[in-house]
């Protein structure tokens, strides 16, 4: 689980960073804006909600466990 976590975490990341560079370098040179930033941070909002689906799915299958801080 939690190398699945972590796959999530980093497919969040490079979608943002593909954003990042679609942001920067699109419509460059005379060349026309495409939408690639947009496909970048729709993938990237579907890679958030499909993570917290996961998640909340392992818990309630029971493969990971809430701990908590400890009251005193």
């Amino acid at each position: 689980m939690k190398y699945f976590v972590a796959l999530g975490f980093l497919a969040i990341i490079a979608s943002l960073g593909s954003a990042l560079y679609f942001m920067m370098n699109d419509g460059k040179d005379g060349k026309p804006k495409t939408n690639h930033m947009a496909r970048a941070l729709a993938f990237r909002v579907g890679f958030s909600i499909l993570l917290f689906l996961c998640i909340l799915l392992a818990w309630k299958l029971g493969y990971i466990h809430p701990t908590g801080i400890p009251l005193k």
